[in-house]
Order: structure tokens, then C-alpha cells, then sequence
């Protein structure tokens, strides 16, 4: 089991090191260059580690409990006209273990949910970090989420319990996957396991279709069966659900799914100035993207892991309104 805390230190201590030798370096060229003192600059610049300690300070206190509402429409001509105006707040990657001294942070995040008043909330993926006892915190706050068509949900990779007790096989965390499951549902929520619902308005329906982590990483366990997923549904409005985006460019692409909702990156919880590290490790990996017509939207999350804040990367709500 990691330490968050750890993390966060090392990597603190890994910027202020190379801040200070930056300083040296541009220090030892003004005193080359004549007429400064070497001492009196490096010292003054060290007052650069002020910066990194107060990103950090703000990114723990201010970035990771400042929840944002972003509002998304999406326009598709083959859209049942029942279902023009429909609302969708998708959630995504909770992490149970980083609220378990923030409950009322998580709870406000309900109500702002529980305010926007959608017709179906979507949960796309990891609920827990490590273990499913963090939800003995979260679930009671959870279970209060409210939309009319109530809430769906996929398995994230950290679902799976792989971290709880690494390099153990499937059959070692599969009781950790039933256990989520059964506490997901104990919530009211509908966990989709390659399975899908469909949705009523008069005569018009839609299909939201949930497949469990699948990806092409190696890093990961892929578990989903998309066609299984879908079955029952061809010819209906359809809406995946599928927690790595990845997923998307390896087999959703081409096919008919007008939209999917993904999260699993939280946009590495950093971005400075619109540029994010997690660029380099996802060709999508933040808001809305578009191939031939079809959307995918990759949610930011709501928790975090291996460290505990969010600079630039605010925990995110997401409000859809289908036209």
C-alpha cells in the first residue's frame, strides 16, 4: 500500500532540487559575466522554492475540494425526439480512499450533482483506490446522489482490487471486483458488467451500454466484452460507458456509438498554463473529441491518487444536454 503523503514529498523535494540547481547554474553565469556575487543571487533565488511549496499548498487546500460544473451540449441528427434536452451529469473516478478525512467536501459535491437535476447520472469508472472498504466513508453520501432515471455505472481498473495485493492473479482480486459491485448496488446504483439498460420516453428509447475496463495497455486489466454489452441494442440511440478512453480509438471508432463517456486520467491532476503531461500518455485525455461524427468525452474525476491535490485540473462535474 502506497503513501500519498510519500509521494507528494518525493516529488516535492525532486522540483525544489531542480529549481536549486536552475539556480545555481543561472547564478554561476552572472558571476561569470562580472559584477554580481555569486552568493547574494543564489540566495536570492532560492526564494523561487517559495512557488512550488505554495502550488502545492493551494493544489491540497483550494484545487482538489473546488468542484466545476461543466456544461456540455451535444447535438446528434439521429437523437429520438423524446430525448432532446435530456440531461446527463457524468461522474468519474471518485477514489473513495481520498475523502476519507473529506467527507464534507464529498457531500457538497452531491448536493452541487443533486442540484443540477438530471435525468441520468453515469458513473464511468473506479470508485475505490485500493480496497472496498473505503466506501464504509463514502457510500452513505453516495446513496444520495438523485437523477429520475437514477444512476449507471462501469468498473474502473482500480475495481478490479489489483492494487490492494499486487501481482496476485484474477481469481486472488475477484472478490474484491464482487464486493464493489454489491456495495455499488447497495447504493441503488445499476452496475453495468458488459450488460446495458435501456431508457423510455413515449415511443422513443435509447440504450446506455456499460463495458468493464477495457484498454489496450498492458498495464491494466482489460475484462470488457463490448459486444456482449451490446447486445439487444442495435438499431437504438446508444451510449457507451467505458472508463478508459483508450478504448474508444481501439474498437469504438467506426462503430455505432454516437457517444461515450470515459475517465481514468485525471488529466495527471496538473495543468499549467493549458499545457498537461497527460498529452503524452493519451491521445484523448481531457473534455469533448469527435471522429465522424461520433463524441467521446473524457471526465477529469472527482478524487485523486498518488498524490492529494489538483493544480489546474479542477475535480469534475459534468452536466450533458443531449439536442
Amino acid at each position: 500500500m502506497y503513501s500519498e503523503l510519500l509521494v507528494t514529498a518525493i516529488l516535492f523535494l525532486a522540483v525544489c532540487l531542480v529549481i536549486t540547481l536552475l539556480d545555481a547554474l543561472v547564478c554561476l553565469l552572472l558571476c561569470l559575466a562580472g559584477g554580481i556575487s555569486f552568493k547574494v543571487a543564489f540566495c536570492r533565488g532560492l526564494l523561487a522554492l517559495l512557488v512550488p511549496a505554495a502550488v502545492l499548498a493551494w493544489g491540497i487546500i483550494v484545487g482538489r475540494n473546488h468542484y466545476r460544473v461543466r456544461e456540455v451540449e451535444l447535438r446528434f441528427d439521429n437523437l429520438p425526439e423524446a430525448f432532446r434536452g435530456y440531461r446527463i451529469v457524468q461522474l468519474s473516478d471518485i477514489h473513495s480512499r481520498s475523502f476519507r478525512h473529506r467527507t464534507r467536501s464529498l457531500r457538497r459535491a452531491v448536493e452541487k450533482v443533486n442540484s443540477l437535476g438530471a435525468d441520468l447520472i453515469a458513473f464511468t469508472g473506479d470508485i475505490i483506490t485500493i480496497s472496498p472498504d473505503e466506501l464504509d466513508i463514502t457510500a452513505p453520501i453516495l446513496k444520495e446522489l438523485e437523477a429520475r432515471d437514477g444512476v449507471v455505472s462501469v468498473l474502473g481498473n482500480h475495481d478490479y482490487g489489483v492494487y490492494m495485493t499486487p501481482g496476485k492473479g484474477l481469481r486472488h482480486t475477484a472478490g474484491c471486483t464482487a464486493e464493489v459491485v454489491r456495495r455499488e448496488r447497495q447504493m441503488g446504483w445499476r452496475v453495468l458488467l458488459d450488460e446495458n439498460v435501456t431508457i423510455t420516453r413515449g415511443d422513443d428509447t435509447l440504450a446506455v451500454v456499460g463495458v468493464q475496463n477495457t484498454t489496450p495497455s498492458p498495464h491494466f486489466r482489460s475484462a470488457g466484452d463490448l459486444q456482449k454489452a451490446s447486445e439487444g441494442t442495435e438499431g437504438l440511440f446508444r451510449i457507451l460507458l467505458s472508463h478508459d478512453p483508450m478504448h474508444w480509438d481501439m474498437e469504438v471508432v467506426g462503430k455505432d456509438y454516437p457517444l461515450t463517456l470515459s475517465g481514468h486520467t485525471h488529466a495527471m491532476q496538473f495543468s499549467l498554463f493549458g499545457w498537461c503531461p497527460s498529452r503524452y500518455m493519451f491521445r484523448q485525455y481531457r473534455g469533448l473529441y469527435e471522429k465522424g461524427g461520433q463524441r467521446l468525452y473524457v471526465n477529469i474525476g472527482l478524487g485523486e491518487t498518488i498524490f492529494p491535490a489538483r493544480i489546474g485540473t479542477p475535480p469534475e462535474i459534468t452536466l450533458i444536454t443531449l439536442r
